[in-house]
């Protein structure tokens, strides 16, 4: 039970988060840009795979190692110290979360302050897990975004009309619509989707029914009311 609540409030935390972070659907924030080939040890490192997601404080700390198996020749993604990045946004190359199917990939990102990575294609089982996890929006961009960009630059993501801005040059691109995948994200994930939707009904909380329980006289009174319809 307890478990359950705490995986309850890390949720309901992170999704309190990416609301103040979008107006509406717009998201805006500093970008960190990467290349090709961007691989699930380089996001979270194996070691720091014991932290455990649904533990509020472990979900904290998977966010401060976000992106630190990257050499040395990258700006620090999380600052020493720092429990979230000030990036929220990453724009990435081909092939984005390659490697293994490791869930804690895009949790990582998510527990950082991640709110979108742009890349031009994925590795087709991290596209899934940050759908699942409804951790971040995984889009695919028409145009080579990593060359084209720079780390620190202020870029707003319109997910209605498709576009990415970069705030900084001021130059517009388009991205590939993310359709249905939107709303799964949105809902918090798969599980969050399909309880909004009503594929999984919701369970009452502990202790309470939906009904009340059927209330029965007691013994006596039962057996005085049998009496007086068996003697009419």
């Amino acid at each position: 039970m307890k478990k359950k609540s705490e995986t309850k409030s890390r949720r309901s935390e992170v999704q309190g988060q990416k609301s103040e972070k979008a107006e509406g659907r717009v998201i805006r924030g500093r970008v960190y840009v990467l290349a090709d080939n961007i691989d699930t040890d380089l996001i979270i490192p194996a070691e720091y795979l014991n932290l455990v997601p649904t533990i509020p404080e472990e979900y904290r700390k998977l966010g401060s190692y976000a992106l630190a198996g990257l050499p040395d020749t990258f700006a620090p993604f999380v600052r020493k110290g720092a429990m979230k990045s000030e990036f929220s946004i990453i724009v990435a190359g081909k092939n984005f979360g390659c490697g293994s199917s490791r869930e804690h990939a895009p949790v990582a990102l998510g527990a950082a302050g991640v709110r979108v990575v742009m890349a031009e294609s994925y590795a087709r089982i991290f596209f899934r897990n940050a759908v699942a996890t409804g951790e971040l929006y995984p889009l695919e961009t028409t145009a080579r975004l990593c060359d084209l960009f720079k780390t620190g630059q202020e870029v707003s993501v319109d997910l209605d009309r498709c576009r990415i801005t970069n705030l900084t040059s001021g130059k517009e691109f388009e991205f590939r619509s993310p359709g249905a995948v939107a709303d799964v994200i949105e809902a918090g994930g798969l599980f969050g989707y399909a309880r909004k939707t009503g594929m999984i009904k919701q369970k009452p909380e502990a202790g309470s029914r939906k009904s009340g329980p059927k209330v029965r006289p007691p013994t006596d009174q039962r057996s005085e009311v049998g009496g007086r319809k068996a003697g009419g």
